[in-house]
């Protein structure tokens, strides 16, 4: 059978596909998941303060505050510690005192926005720390934007937005390698002359150095690992440019609007009424989607991290300080005659094997 035989007979299956009115009927559902699953963060949030004020108690016990961060960022999941390099890592252990996490925008009734986040670093003052800052404080706040697409569709876009937050590094010690520097020169000349960004000579410096920093850490990457098949792995990436991080262009005014029409759709939807639903095809109108600061971005995956960050790590933050100590607690429980007996063998392959080597060693001739 020829390609053009198989193309024919392949164009004329039907695959199996959802019905066009179930399709609306579950993406409704999710949305409706979706909505109360914010309104149950959005109620913890006041319900769960208290504990995490008397979890901070403990962890400023001297004992423990001394190397809890550290230990917490050394067992964390995956997701965090690849963007955690031995620099990182260093830099984290030499004066992290604290790490918080606030749900800024929710009042102490449970109202606002749960998703939006701030976190503060506080650090102490060390020769070993690479900054001279002693706290940095980085916040992100949700947003929602609804865009019509030429074709007329709606698209819908909600995430974590931010803005860059400077570091001063000291001389010669940044582990952003200029990315995080230039980032913020960028977000302060937009605020100062306006108008197109990419017109900006300072974005044009950001772009170039993001080119140079990826050329350098891909080079490492080949020197390390020739078989490295993951051009887009964040290895190489300083947490520290998480602190660049800034996502899509979108206004307080703009997702207040936003929220505002998403709402009297849901409305209408909760009342049966027939409402346009939103365009799932991602490859239509791809122009209208395309976010300018998408090639200026030090840190994409910024808001992936950010919630890891704080679902994760650090609200179960004592779950890991307690795992750090696992492997010590292992080894107490080995019998001390067992690792007596342990290393009694090995002392006798040590004998054996230097007796070993003894024998097969050409004796010398003896002289006349």
């Amino acid at each position: 059978m020829s390609g053009a035989e198989d193309q024919s007979l392949v164009e004329g299956i039907e695959f199996p596909a959802i019905p066009r009115d179930a399709q609306k009927k579950i993406a409704h559902l999710q949305e409706e998941f979706l909505r109360a699953e914010v309104e149950q963060l959005r109620k913890s949030v006041p319900l769960l303060q208290p504990l995490f004020k008397k979890r901070n108690e403990v962890i400023s016990i001297p004992e423990v505050q001394s190397d809890f961060w550290i230990r917490v960022f050394s067992s964390a999941p995956a997701e965090i510690d690849e963007y955690v390099l031995p620099t990182d890592a260093a830099a984290i252990g030499a004066g992290l005192k604290n790490l918080n996490v606030e749900r800024f925008e929710v009042d102490a009734q449970g109202n606002g926005e749960p998703r939006s986040l701030r976190f503060t670093f506080d650090f102490e003052a060390s020769e070993d720390l690479p900054f001279e800052n002693t706290q940095l404080v980085k916040e992100f706040y949700w947003r929602k934007q609804i865009i019509k697409t030429s074709s007329g569709k709606r698209r819908t876009w909600e995430g974590l937005v931010s803005e860059p937050v400077r570091i001063n590094w000291k001389e010669g010690m940044d582990l952003t390698k200029g990315l995080l520097n230039a980032a913020c020169d960028l977000a302060e000349a937009e605020k100062k002359k306006g108008g197109d960004r990419k017109k900006l000579p300072e974005y044009e410096a950001l772009v170039k150095k993001i080119g140079e920093v990826e050329a350098e850490a891909e080079g490492e990457d080949e020197e390390e690992n020739d078989d490295d098949e993951d051009p887009e792995s964040p290895a190489g990436t300083s947490f520290f440019a998480f602190f660049g991080y800034r996502g899509r262009d979108v206004t307080a005014e703009q997702s207040k609007e936003a929220n505002k029409e998403d709402d009297e759709r849901f409305a209408k939807i909760s009342k049966g009424e027939e409402v346009e639903d939103d365009d799932e095809d991602e490859d239509d109108d791809e122009d209208d989607l395309v976010d300018d600061l998408e090639d200026a971005e030090i840190f994409p995956d910024g808001e992936e991290f950010a919630i890891a960050l704080a679902e994760d790590l650090w609200t179960d933050a004592m779950k890991y300080y307690i795992q750090s100590f696992e492997l010590g607690d292992d080894l107490d429980e080995l019998d001390m005659e067992e690792l007596e007996g342990l290393d009694e063998m090995d002392e006798d392959e040590d004998e054996g094997e230097a007796q070993g080597e003894g024998e097969s060693r050409p004796r010398k001739k003896a002289r006349n």
